[in-house]
């Protein structure tokens, strides 16, 4: 079996807490038609880089009835930077318009098989998974961005059309597992093309 999450496959669902104070299942986002979820941080210098991208291609594609959730599944024990007051603090200062959700046991990353933050999947309306992988081939420094693979499989989504690069490779940080070494990937996890 494949650690991360296969095209086709159903999204999982989850109880996380949010910035905003409330708790959040999958079910919570069935009034969008689409939905991308995200594994991603406070700390990553990708994740960082491509913020304000990644704001962007939500604000557009909100109004098109597409939801978008990020989760952080980071260990606080790696980096101080990513406890849940300091998710709070960074949605207080950047009011970034997705939900910004908190694994804090892994549970959620294991099971979609999140390798890298960020790292996006997209969901049609049935949620099965359409596209896996990174946002831009650029995202620690956009201004050298050449792709948009997240925009581009988001607006062939929505005009009906089959995703023509349904999966790549996330670039950026990996998920920093709790009690083990800031670079450890699972060994099953590997790139995804």
């Amino acid at each position: 079996m494949s650690f991360t999450l296969q095209i086709g496959q159903q999204a999982l669902d989850f109880t996380l807490p949010a910035t905003d104070g409330k708790k959040y299942s999958l079910s919570d986002f069935d009034t969008y038609k689409y939905l991308v979820i995200f594994f991603t941080c406070n700390h990553c210098p990708y994740v960082i880089g491509s913020d304000e991208l990644t704001r962007a291609t939500a604000e557009k594609f909100m109004k098109k009835g597409i939801g978008f959730a990020g989760i952080n599944s980071n260990s606080e024990h790696t980096y101080a930077e990513d406890s849940f007051p300091n998710m709070v603090k960074r949605m207080e200062k950047y009011r970034f318009p997705w939900v910004y959700l908190y694994d804090q046991d892994q549970s959620v990353a294991k099971v979609y098989g999140a390798l890298r933050t960020p790292h996006f999947y997209v969901f049609d309306e049935e949620r099965k998974l359409v596209y896996t992988g990174r946002g831009v081939d650029n995202p620690r420094d956009t201004s050298r961005m050449t792709v948009n693979d997240l925009d581009n499989a988001l607006e062939e989504l929505i005009s009906g059309k089959q995703i023509s690069v349904p999966v790549t490779n996330p670039i950026g940080c990996n998920v920093k597992w709790e009690g083990k070494d800031a670079h450890w990937m699972p060994p099953e996890a590997c790139d995804l093309v």
